[in-house]
């Protein structure tokens, strides 16, 4: 389904909500029990900072809540559409009513909705971003540059982070728990998962700076890194540069590609790189 006024527009009442806060009479703002607000099922963030969390209850206890909730009413229950973060630090601090916006949204856009209010203000970590990111694409059968104008970001933005979802489960892993930083987890995208374990342990043993990576990451590109003596013995005794030539085309489409051994990786993250690809074989 192409992205069309139904989403945009939903995206539009939340953010009115927001900005009438200040003009609301008081009877558009309900105090509902927060026991009655069941968590949007969609909610992409899995990971809450608790000292945060403990910070955002203790200024709410001085100072009260700034900023309602948004929720939509089913049945005898509500739907948490926006302000979790204000949600679990209202229940954190024993209070058992919460200010709240009610507004008439489908609950199929429940989804939808919590991956932009998050993306929007930036509470996921780099993953769920990517995650949100694929599934718009997938959901909504967009375009990167339709998603960077949605969310209000680059479209090369949106492309970098989604390629970020094509790394090892240990190099997730190791970026979700911030033992590596986005900079360094950009660079090593491409390489198979020995090598990507290679490099990771590296900068964790070795506390290597993007810069010393990117000089690793080359090494290992270029065969000048030998990760095993079975990978030393496995190299073909072949003239390389016609694959080279062809990945850095590719690369400079912002393709994944590597020449690795005997093969050349070519790896896609949306329709748009395939139609790339495509593209780029039918003139040769």
């Amino acid at each position: 389904m192409a992205l069309g006024r139904g989403l945009g527009e939903l995206l539009g009442e939340v953010e009115s909500a927001y900005e009438s806060n200040n003009t609301l009479a008081k009877k558009d703002i309900l105090e509902i029990n927060v026991d009655q607000i069941d968590p949007n099922p969609y909610q992409p963030r899995k990971v809450f900072d608790e000292q945060k969390l403990q910070e955002l209850s203790n200024s709410i206890v001085q100072n009260g809540l700034m900023q309602p909730i948004v929720v939509t009413y089913n049945e005898d229950r509500y739907t948490l559409i926006a302000g979790e973060r204000r949600l679990r630090a209202t229940k954190l601090a024993g209070i058992t009513l919460i200010k709240a916006i009610i507004l008439d949204i489908d609950n199929s856009k429940l989804r939808e909705l919590a991956l932009i209010e998050n993306i929007q203000r930036d509470d996921l970590n780099i993953l769920e971003i990517a995650q949100s990111y694929a599934g718009l694409i997938e959901d909504y059968n967009i375009t990167h540059d339709e998603l960077a104008k949605l969310v209000s970001k680059s479209r090369s933005g949106i492309s970098n982070t989604l390629r970020l979802l094509s790394l090892s489960e240990y190099a997730k892993q190791m970026l979700n728990s911030e033992k590596i930083s986005v900079g360094h987890a950009k660079l090593i995208i491409g390489l198979d998962e020995q090598e990507q374990k290679h490099v990771v342990d590296s900068i964790v043993g070795q506390k290597l700076s993007v810069r010393e990576t990117e000089n690793l990451v080359k090494k290992i590109k270029l065969g000048g890194e030998v990760l095993s003596q079975k990978t030393k013995q496995q190299k073909l005794q072949v003239d390389y540069t016609p694959l080279k030539q062809i990945q850095e085309k590719l690369q400079a489409q912002n393709i994944i590609a590597k020449v690795q051994k005997d093969h050349l990786k070519i790896q896609f993250s949306s329709q748009e790189d395939i139609e790339k690809i495509l593209q780029y074989f039918q003139k040769q």
